[in-house]
């Protein structure tokens, strides 16, 4: 019997998910015989499939629609998953049972780093209200905001996210998402490029705001190609949070060039 360790990347859809190519990438780059695939599954799927993998198992990375349920079955809760009520990643404890991190936190923060370095930021936008835009929030704090704005086509969806920046001690207000100047230095866009792609008729009002449009392909959105200002992108976040997966499901420091170097053979137009 193969005792190769394994892990996956578990979602609907996820026929296109990079996650395989970065992870594959990084056990290669540290001289590890791992495994990492990626498999169909749905919500009401989930739980049944965990309680299925054996002791080979490091760890499974968490797509759409799974964030919230993951931490439903988990044993342990990070606190960023916990305060942010999202999972992206499970992590196989010890002695049995699964703690539920929350790396797209981080990735956001590396991300946003990458293009605006030691940048502090007091006011930051976020644009959508779903599990993401509730990781941006705890993201936004890390970076020094104390004010945050979620627009959201329904604001009391938007006021949900809000309970976030409420319990990590920042001001927050809801809004519409009719495109307008906010008086941001920091956007952070976590909706589908069609839904954001009016809000590049205001660009030019953010001045030099720094942007994250979290989608990775196609690539530059409408949003991403009118910003004046840096703009990081949605693969730039998928390497970073991979970069953190990876160390806490491998216990290695993730190579960060070699995961680079794979997700930039793969096309993102």
């Amino acid at each position: 019997m193969s005792l190769t360790r394994r892990a996956a990347v578990l979602g609907s859809p996820i026929e296109h998910s990079l996650s395989p190519a970065l992870h594959l990438a990084a056990y290669r780059a540290l001289g590890i015989e791992w495994d990492y695939g990626r498999f169909e599954v749905q919500v009401d799927e989930l739980a049944g499939f965990v309680a299925e993998l054996d002791e080979l198992w490091r760890g499974l990375s968490l797509t759409m629609p799974l964030k919230a349920e993951a931490l439903r079955i988990a044993d342990e809760v990070d606190d960023i998953a916990g305060v942010t009520r999202a999972a992206n990643t499970l992590v196989p404890l010890p002695h049995g049972g699964w703690t539920a991190y929350n790396t797209d936190v981080v990735g956001m923060v590396h991300a946003i780093g990458d293009v605006a370095p030691g940048r502090r930021f007091e006011r930051v936008v976020i644009l959508g209200a779903g599990a993401t835009a509730r990781s941006a929030v705890a993201a936004a704090r890390d970076l020094g905001a104390e004010h945050v704005i979620v627009a959201a086509r329904r604001v009391d969806a938007a006021e949900e996210v809000l309970d976030v920046a409420v319990g990590l001690g920042m001001e927050g207000e809801a809004a519409g998402l009719e495109p307008r100047a906010l008086g941001a230095d920091l956007v952070i866009s976590t909706l589908p490029a069609d839904a954001a792609a009016p809000w590049a008729y205001v660009a030019g009002e953010f001045e030099d705001a720094v942007l994250l449009d979290v989608t990775y392909a196609p690539w530059p959105t409408t949003l991403a190609r009118a910003w004046r200002g840096a703009v990081a992108s949605g693969a730039d976040l998928l390497l970073w949070q991979a970069t953190e997966q990876v160390r806490l499901m491998t216990g290695y420091a993730a190579p960060v060039d070699a995961m680079r170097a794979a997700l930039a053979s793969y096309p993102q137009s």
